[in-house]
């Protein structure tokens, strides 16, 4: 269990769009959100496919208390705000877990799915937490895509050293949540 987030309330009336990619580490964000609530903010979930393989919408509607979007083909039809109103009504976009896919895709601007739409259509600051096997996360691919996105803006929270679900020991781990929050106060404060 992580720590209790020292700034309760401090977001209080922020909105956080929280982008859950298909990561094993997908998982966390049931605690990352309800400590995210704890604090005041508002979240809106904005999953994957490949995230509800690890986690249900389920969970992360319930304990962030918003429907939870999962595909650009049926958020008209399920729940709203559309990826264009999430965008722009966000105070902040965090992705936590970002897949080596997801950094590419923002990276190159591409738009598969409703993460890398949001991601593109949004103007506010951009919090992303890597979480992927060390091989990946220290490729020259990924080096670069992670470069290209400090170079325009988006704050990156490292990933640590520690066994991996691959079982490797090594970077890649998704920062814990504390870290995370502490990044989260930093840009919003």
């Amino acid at each position: 269990m992580e720590e209790d987030f020292t700034g309760v309330n401090s977001l209080s009336g922020k909105v956080i769009v929280l982008g859950v990619s298909g990561s094993i580490a997908a998982y966390k964000a049931a605690d990352l959100t309800s400590e995210l609530r704890k604090a005041g903010a508002e979240i809106f979930i904005a999953m994957t496919e490949s995230a509800t393989r690890f986690i249900t919408p389920l969970t992360l509607g319930t304990l962030s208390r918003n429907p939870v979007a999962s595909s650009l083909w049926n958020e008209g039809s399920s729940w709203q705000p559309g990826h264009i109103e999430l965008a722009d009504q966000a105070d902040l976009f965090l992705v936590a877990p970002a897949t080596a896919n997801q950094l590419a895709n923002y990276a190159h601007g591409q738009c598969p799915d409703l993460l890398a739409s949001i991601y593109l259509a949004t103007r506010a600051p951009v919090l992303i937490a890597p979480a992927m096997n060390g091989k990946m996360y220290e490729h020259s691919a990924t080096i670069e895509n992670r470069s290209v996105l400090s170079d325009r803006g988006v704050t990156f929270i490292e990933p640590v050293t520690g066994e991996l679900a691959c079982g490797y020991e090594g970077v890649g781990k998704l920062a814990p949540i504390s870290a995370i929050l502490s990044a989260v106060s930093r840009v919003l404060s």
